[in-house]
Parts: structure tokens; sequence; C-alpha cells
């Protein structure tokens, strides 16, 4: 049998920013070195869904219908709607009963939620306590793809430049929304300006000064 998830809502902190800003380099740098003296863990729904697509049918837990829907998502770029929560709730909260050990760890999201209708869907799972805004034009995001100046892009088969477009397209008209939704209800929101160079070391010593 799974291990239990702690009791909810877990504290969360939400990265958002388009793809190759630097969200997973910061997440793992969290990780690692915690936030204000809290312990971090890092949900990547991204490279939870790549392990998950990876497995054999029948192996990864999920439905014939929620397999496809993972795929459609990492070929195209297609967001999850309405129908795929269940199985977003699930994934994470194996992810929590997994990683999460005492009341005051933060949970930090990244790739969830991707919208503001997950967002509405998930506040009885997670307290957002702040949004950290990572924010890079389309000509930093394709330099910082070529550098993969965090390392996490080995490997990856989304990086082709009609891919990227398509991302950054879906960003802008209903991710980056989601600075907007936390706001409305009073959680503070961070913006960080990532060049085409800046480390994740760099973000997080950002995020320690700038972070109410």
């Amino acid at each position: 049998m799974p291990p239990a998830a702690p009791p909810g809502p877990w504290p969360a902190l939400v990265l958002v920013g388009p793809t190759g800003a630097g969200k997973t380099p910061l997440g793992d740098e969290l990780e690692r070195r915690g936030f204000r003296g809290r312990r971090c863990a890092h949900f990547d729904f991204g490279a939870r869904l790549r392990a998950l697509a990876d497995q054999p049918d029948g192996e990864s837990g999920l439905t014939s219908r929620e397999a496809a829907a993972v795929r459609d998502s990492l070929a195209t770029g297609a967001l999850f709607e309405d129908r795929d929560l269940p199985m977003i709730v699930r994934i994470l909260r194996r992810f929590a009963a997994e990683r999460l050990r005492a009341p005051g760890d933060l949970l930090v999201l990244n790739g969830l939620p991707r919208h503001p209708g997950q967002a509405e869907a998930l506040a009885g799972l997670v307290a957002v306590e702040l949004v950290v805004s990572l924010e890079a034009d389309a000509a930093v995001i394709r330099e910082r793809l070529r550098l993969d100046p965090g390392r996490d892009r080995a490997g990856r088969t989304d990086d082709g430049l009609g891919a990227v477009s398509r991302r950054l397209e879906i960003f802008h008209e209903r991710t980056a929304p989601l600075i907007a939704f936390y706001r409305g209800r009073g959680v503070p929101a961070l913006t960080i300006a990532v060049a085409a160079s800046t480390s994740a070391a760099e973000m997080h010593r950002a995020l320690a000064a700038g972070a109410p």
C-alpha cells in the first residue's frame, strides 16, 4: 500500500515562468538549500510526467486515457483540463507522501498549477504562501535553452523552435494570469528578471533577498 500523504493543506511556494526560464534549477536549489530555514521539497510536475511516460503500459498507475493525455501534453505543451484533475491530485498526493516530513516543510510547485482553474481546484490541498515569477523574453529563453545554464535540458525532446514557440504562447495566454489570480487572493508575488546566463544560485539569492 502506498504511503499516506500528510494532512493538508500543505504550505507551498509556486514557481511561474516560461519554459527555459529556470524553474527546475531554482526548485532544485531550494530543495538543496531550503528557504529561510525551512526544508523544501521540489515538485517538478514535468519531470514526474516524463518519468510516468517512460514506464511500460500498465506500470505507471495511469489509465489508458490518462496516459494518452500525458503523452499529448509532453508532445504539444497542451495543458491539463478539469477532467484530468483526479490524475493530477493522485500524482501530487503521492509526492507529498514521499517527500513531506514535517508540518513546516515547504512544497515548491513547479509546473503545477498551470492556469487559474487548476489553482482554484488545488486550493484545498496547498496553502500558497508566495509566488515567484521568473521573467524573460523569448530571445532570452532561446539563448538559455542553447546555453543550458541550469544543466536541466539534457535529454529533453521538446526544445525545438516550434515546440518552444507554442509553449511560450500557451504560457502567456493561460499560465501568466496565475500571478493576478494569487495576488487577488492576497498571496504576495516576487518577480525575478532572468538573463541568459542567470544561475540557480543567483535566483536563490534574489529570492531570499526580495521575498516579503
